[in-house]
């Protein structure tokens, strides 16, 4: 080939390759400006609605930075949202419509647990990219069985270990655990407990409480009846609140521990008092205003925590997690081409598989073999002060 054709074919691969030149050369795509439609299934009514509304939220300020930036080579993300009611058989529907819908290029899943272990065949046998934002390890595992499944949680084995440390630390020797009633409670349970076994901790008692209870007083009596140097709680926010002021009530002047299901918004209301100097596993992004923001990646952060903040007038902490969602999904919109105007869903999976990212929850990395991709470093020790959680330390 001569060197002009040579030229002249690189340039035009680069062209089709990068999506931003029209159609003015001979063979090159015109610019593709279609929306990326992500659709969104979330549990805004039903137990869970608190932590729906709070990743609805994040979605769509996420969705108005992007559309706003200029980065998206012309194009926009348009968010289509439906209410799962926190019912895993309306969150199933849902998904399923949104399979069909031949615009819709993936799907963010809220953090019903239930939801996305049941909708996991659904996804892959239709084939439509899914990120849910559910924390139990059957969500993305087996990788064979959830080829378009992916994760953006923390995972138990990472909190339990995270949680171990801090116990040992603080010396604490005989535990009471309260956990979900659900896939993600039994495996942190099963986590907690092999961690326990190598830091010599003893585990006294051990209850299940459901999700959508909103009574806990009769579980933590029977814990603290046992006179626990310290209570693990390993449930969603409102259960962890509830449990956090059933022990004060009780008289228990242990400590409190808190998996990372439990972080809910950065001010502790009501439960403020309950809740003094308890220790919460979770993400620096919490609680980035006591961070120094050295690296781009914690400026990012930080500009998150102060843009959710002034929009919505306070922060929750599950709210990066969606929004890493959104970004890991135009990234791989973008980086999977096609022909313009067509989803290319297929190559977006390829591209998730491979992400890797310094997210606004922390250092992400999808691989072939690992579809849960918050690392383990993502995770920090917060502690209860003053009626807001800060960084320990």
């Amino acid at each position: 080939m001569s060197p002009i054709r040579s030229a002249t074919a690189a340039a035009l691969a680069s062209a089709v390759l990068a999506t931003t030149l029209t159609g003015c050369q001979f063979g090159a795509e015109e610019q593709d400006t279609s929306p990326i439609v992500i659709g969104a299934d979330l549990e805004l009514s039903g137990a869970a609605a608190p932590v729906g509304k709070a990743y609805q939220r994040a979605l769509e300020l996420k969705v108005d930075q992007l559309n706003s930036s200029g980065a998206l080579n012309g194009r926009k993300i348009e968010l289509k949202v439906k209410d799962n009611r926190s019912d895993a058989s309306e969150s199933l529907r849902n998904i399923g419509e949104f399979s069909d819908d031949s615009r819709v290029s993936a799907i963010i899943m809220g953090g019903c647990n239930e939801c996305a272990v049941g909708a996991a065949r659904t996804i892959d046998e239709k084939r439509v990219p899914t990120i849910a934002l559910a924390a139990a390890g059957a969500v993305a595992d087996p990788v064979a069985q959830r080829r378009y499944v992916f994760k953006l949680a923390p995972n138990a084995a990472d909190s339990a270990a995270a949680l171990t440390a801090e116990m040992r630390r603080a010396g604490v020797r005989k535990v009471g655990v309260l956990h979900s009633d659900d896939d993600y409670g039994r495996e942190g349970l099963a986590a907690l407990n092999r961690e326990f076994a190598k830091a010599n901790i003893k585990s006294q008692r051990e209850v299940a409480v459901r999700n959508t209870a909103t009574e806990v007083g009769q579980q933590i009596g029977v814990l603290t009846a046992r006179e626990p140097d310290a209570l693990v709680v390993w449930t969603p926010p409102e259960q962890a609140m509830l449990a956090a002021t059933a022990a004060q009530q009780a008289g228990f002047e242990g400590s409190l521990f808190f998996d990372a299901s439990a972080a809910g918004d950065l001010f502790l209301g009501t439960a403020a008092r309950a809740t003094e100097r308890a220790t919460l596993i979770f993400t620096q992004t919490m609680v980035i205003d006591d961070v120094i923001a050295t690296t781009p990646a914690k400026a990012a952060r930080r500009q998150w925590f102060q843009d959710y903040t002034a929009r919505f007038g306070g922060y929750h902490g599950s709210s990066s997690f969606a929004a890493d969602a959104v970004q890991l999904i135009a990234d791989a919109e973008l980086r999977a081409g096609g022909p313009a105007g067509q989803v290319n869903r297929d190559g977006i999976r390829d591209v998730l598989e491979t992400s890797q990212m310094d997210g606004l929850s922390g250092p992400i990395r999808m691989t072939p073999d690992n579809h849960s991709g918050l690392m383990p470093q993502a995770l920090t020790t917060l502690v209860a002060r003053n009626g807001r959680w800060r960084l320990a330390g």
